[in-house]
This record gives structure tokens, sequence and C-alpha cells, in this order.
């Protein structure tokens, strides 16, 4: 009786380790692509409490069966790391049609054809603004003129915005104060088009949108309800092409905290790492005390759904404006209204002031970033990080240079050496680069988004979007897809420019696959988590509907994802 008791313990004891131990999901009959550091395959996958149990032959991980497992056999799909997008906006970027649809831009007279339909709906005297439609992607390749907006919209004042530069009609200057008088004196820079002849504003004005007297028109406003649920929208759809973590790089206190309630309520489907957008106009010596603030704030503490990982400030304009800063001189240029043979771009702030904010960031251990366009730009910080480097190690931080578009071989060797890090958009290279070959040239273009040379030197560079308006992955600005941006990098190949630019700075597919998984999941500070299938780690993972390794490579931008899944959770797809 003794001995039977006691069988029966050993029994139960053995039976209840065992369900202990048998994993919730296993995937089988597949091609998982690990992205360890051998890029080893494997069959199969089994995924316990949100992380990866076993990996190997669909026999060594089938013998982990237990009775309440699901097994999933995805007849010889491509199974990856979920994808991350080291450069978004989906704060900004969901709210952009909550008021009225927005339509794409294509030319000039779209432009003006939206700016008179707005005109209609407005009352008299209310501002139109357009953001972001950039003049490299319009047809004309260059602004609306003031006097086409007047005859647009005489009586409503209009902005059209590409980012830190614009073009205005005439109701907007006079309204913004801004005539032939008119100078930058708030120790900021930018300037001010003006005639040549007359004197009087052109209506463009570079790094000047902050003078602009804007008023919000009278449209229907959301409700914090509607901020969040058009959030948790742009999150699923974020989901449904491979994407399970995101850096959002220009974080605001709202926004954070909006991705906090969705975590809350368990609809966080993505994993967030937030740069927290700073300005740069108050002195340094407050800048100071506001970056030692942040780092005590609670979204510090360790936590691999949501955490802010630094700060970002901008550095210099775009190169999509004409106003990103240079090594040597833009050149004249009709699509850019440079008319100065030694205009080089415009610096935002001093090296100073850049100094003093970089070093705060480090000393209090987050990863400072700058938009940081142009060579001239990117020397200026690869410089003060290298000062700060000798007295106060950056690696651990994981410096940041964002965009990182105009290169040079300096800048690339010294990125491993000091631990600089940095994120870059394909989706520029495939929507701008016959304006970039039109105003530089090919030679010049050399080190443009140079993937391949930041890849042979060791350094880690990931891989994004800036994606900034419309819930739409392919027609976004800019468009989110991460295997356009894939394809971009493997191909080098621009929308309005079937050559390959530059094809030595081409990723591998290989390569590509890093750039989106594990050298994003290094810049998210999360590697030891994400980023590869590998045993311990979160269970993060897309099946795809082809085999990217070996597709034709002209379609791998059309590669669709068949289901994302979060820590062993089915996020998107038939389940």
């Amino acid at each position: 009786m003794n001995y039977s008791l006691a069988s029966f313990s050993a029994l139960l004891l053995s039976t209840s380790i065992t369900f202990a131990q048998a994993p919730d999901l296993i995937l089988h009959n597949a091609k998982i692509v690990t992205v360890d550091e051998k890029f080893t395959i494997v069959q199969a996958m089994a995924i316990k409490d949100g992380k990866i149990l076993k990996t190997g032959s669909n026999e060594e991980v089938l013998k982990t069966k237990g009775a309440t497992t699901v097994v999933k056999d995805v007849a010889g799909k491509t199974v990856l790391p979920g994808l991350i997008d080291s450069h978004v906006h989906p704060a900004g970027a969901a709210m952009h049609e909550f008021d009225h649809p927005i339509p794409a831009f294509e030319t000039i007279q779209d432009v003006l054809d939206y700016i008179k339909a707005r005109a209609k709906v407005l009352p008299k005297g209310e501002w139109i603004v357009l953001r972001q439609v950039f003049i490299t992607r319009l047809k004309e390749q260059r602004y609306p003129t003031k006097a086409e907006m007047d005859a647009a919209a005489p009586l409503h004042p209009v902005l059209y915005s590409t980012g830190p530069d614009a073009s205005l009609n005439s109701l907007a200057l006079k309204l913004s104060k801004i005539d032939k008088d008119f100078k930058v004196n708030d120790g900021g820079a930018g300037q001010v088009d003006k005639d040549v002849k007359t004197g009087e504003p052109t209506g463009i004005l570079r790094n000047c949108t902050r003078f602009v007297k804007t008023s919000q028109p009278s449209q229907r406003q959301p409700t914090e309800a509607d901020n969040i649920e058009r959030l948790h929208l742009l999150l699923k759809d974020y989901n449904s092409v491979g994407l399970t973590g995101i850096i959002d790089r220009g974080a605001g206190t709202s926004s954070l905290e909006r991705f906090k309630k969705l975590k809350d309520a368990d609809k966080l489907t993505v994993r967030l790492a937030a740069s927290y957008s700073m300005g740069t106009g108050s002195p340094l010596e407050t800048l100071e005390k506001d970056i030692a603030k942040l780092a005590t704030h609670p979204m510090r503490a360790p936590d691999n759904m949501i955490r802010i990982i630094g700060i970002k400030i901008f550095l210099d304009g775009g190169m999509l404006t004409g106003s990103a800063y240079m090594q040597k001189p833009w050149g004249l240029s009709k699509i850019y209204s440079i008319d100065d043979p030694t205009y080089r771009g415009l610096l935002f702030l001093s090296r100073d002031k850049l100094l003093g904010m970089a070093h705060a960031t480090v000393k209090n251990g987050m990863q400072f970033t700058a938009h940081t366009v142009g060579d001239g730009a990117v020397e200026t910080l690869v410089g003060v990080y290298e000062e700060i480097n000798r007295t106060t190690p950056v690696r651990s931080t994981r410096p940041c240079i964002t965009h990182s578009n105009f290169m040079f071989k300096d800048a690339v060797e010294k990125m491993p050496k000091i631990g600089i890090v940095a994120d870059i958009q394909p989706a520029w290279l495939y929507l701008d680069s016959h304006t970039l070959v039109s105003q530089f040239g090919v030679e010049r273009l050399e080190y443009f988004q140079p993937l391949q040379s930041i890849f042979k030197a060791g350094g880690i560079v990931g891989g994004g979007s800036d994606h900034m308006q419309r819930i739409d992955s392919m027609n976004s600005v800019n468009p989110y897809n991460p295997f356009l941006g894939m394809s971009v990098a493997i191909n080098r190949k621009g929308k309005y420019y079937p050559q390959k630019l530059r094809p030595e700075q081409a990723l591998t597919r290989e390569q590509a696959i890093r750039f989106y998984t594990m050298n994003n999941s290094h810049l998210m500070f999360l590697e030891k988590e994400t980023g590869s299938l590998e045993v311990g780690k979160q269970g993060d993972f897309i099946v795809l509907d082809r085999d990217i390794l070996t597709c034709d490579e002209d379609t791998i931008a059309q590669t669709k994802c068949l289901a994302t899944y979060l820590s062993g959770k089915q996020v998107h797809g038939v389940k």
C-alpha cells in the first residue's frame, strides 16, 4: 500500500513536471531563419510562456510536445524574427487623416486643388496647413509659389510645410509679420528667401516655420479616446507588415502616456523604444537639467515593452528641402531655389551647445541622437562623440546618428571604434534618388546611405522608415513596409531612378534581414531578448508568403506577412 502510494505520487510529480515543461506552441515543417550569429536555419521551434524553448529539426522539437501544446504545420513557409523599424512617428501619423482624407500629391496642381478645396470648407481667415509634402516627390520638383497659393486661397493664410522649411502665401506672411525688413534674430538658424530685385519675401522659409503664426482651424478635434483608438489601429497595421518593434524618434509626454494605456489594456502589440523629443532653444544649463530629469522618468526603468532610451534633437535641415548641412556647397538649384553658390545648408545649433547636450545625455546613461542628414552635420556630430569619448566612454549608451544619409569614409570607420550606431531609411533612396542624382551627380553620392560600407566596417546600422503620415504601409509619408525597405537596401533602385544607385553599397539578403532584426534590437537595447530566434529570447516571429532568401529579387517588396506573433501570442493573421 505504501509502495503503491509512493509510486502514484512519483507518477503525479513526473506528469506535472512534464506538463510544466511542455511548450505552449510548436511551429514545425518551416524554414526558420534564426538570424543568430551563424544565420542558422532550422525546421521547428517551440514557445513556452512567451519565450523560445527549443529550436531544431522537426523530430527534435516535436518530442517536446505536451497534451496542451498547440502544434502548427506551416507547410514549408519562411519564418523570420519579428521585424523592427528604427524610426517612426506613430502618434502624429495615426491622427493624420482623422478630420478628413488627404489625397496623394504628385503635382503642384494636386497641391493647389487641395488648397482650393480646403478654402471652400474653412471659414474666411482660417489657416490652411499642408505638411510633409516634399517638393522632390512632386512632378515639378519645386515649391508652390506665393502667387499660386494666393490665387488658390486669397482669403486664407496658407502654410505649405516640408518640415523646418516651408512656402507661404501673402496672407500667411502678413499675419506672421514676415516682410522685407524681417530678420532672424532669436539666436536660431534659418533664413527667409527674398526677391533679389524687390527685397520682398518670396514665401520660402528655411528653418523658420517657428515664426509662422498659425492657429488651429475649426475642424473636428479628437478626444483622448480617439487618439488611443487610432494609435491602436496603426500598431495593428504595423503588425500586418511584420513589425513587432518600433523606435519612436520624437516621442512626447502625451504619446508615451497613450502607449502606456494601451499596454495596461493589453492592447500594445509592438515593443516600443522612445527617443524623447527635446528642443534646443533654451540655455544649455536649462537643457542639462531637463536631460537629468528625463533620466529619472519612470519609463527609463528596464521594460521590454515600453522604455525611454534617450533624447533626440534636430541638428540640421533636410535633403528633401535643400537645407541639410553639407561639407561642400549644395550648388545652384532650381529645385531647391538655391541661388547662392556658397550655400551649404543649415546647422540648427552651435557646436558648444550640441557638445553640452550630448555630454549630459551620455553622463545620464542615455542614448543621444540627432536628426543629422548632411555629411557636414555628420562630421560635426561624430566629432562631438569623439570629444566626449575621450573623458566619458560613450559606447554603452549607443550614441546614434539619425538619418545619416550623406556619409564619408572617415565617419564610417569611426562608428565601430567608438560605438556609434545609425538609423537609416531606404525609402528616401527609393523616392528621392532621381532628384539627388540630378542635384549632386552619382560620384558625389558614393557615401549616400553607405550600408555595405558600414556593415564591412563592423558598424551597426538599423533600417527604418521615418513614417510620419497616414495608415498605409506603401503609400504613407514615408512608406513603412519593411519589405520595401529590404528590397531597396538590396537593389538600390529608386521609384523614378531604375538604375542601381551606387550598387557597391547594396546589402546581401542576409544583411538586409539583420538590418531590420538584430541590428535594430541593438538600437532598442533589447538584443538579449529580441532580434533573433534563439532559446531564451522572446517569441517574436513572422510567417511569410515567400522565401525572401531565394525569391526573385524584384518581388521582395511584394512579400506578405501571413502571421505575426509577439511573445508567442498571435497579433496578426488568420488564427
